[in-house]
């Protein structure tokens, strides 16, 4: 799990940065930013994915 803490911009894209599909990216980068904010939390629970 995450820190409580926000991520840093280098976290966030070296984490965009990682091989895999545009649109996989983008899927992953939506689900993870919806799981922050539904849970109010500043991480989604799955660290290293986009979004996260």
């Amino acid at each position: 799990m995450c820190s409580t803490q926000r991520p840093t911009l280098k976290a966030t894209l070296d984490n965009l940065r990682q091989p895999m599909p545009l649109r996989e990216k983008l899927r992953l980068i939506a689900r993870n930013f919806s799981l922050r904010f539904s849970k109010r939390q500043a991480c989604c629970g799955h660290p290293g994915q986009p979004g996260c």
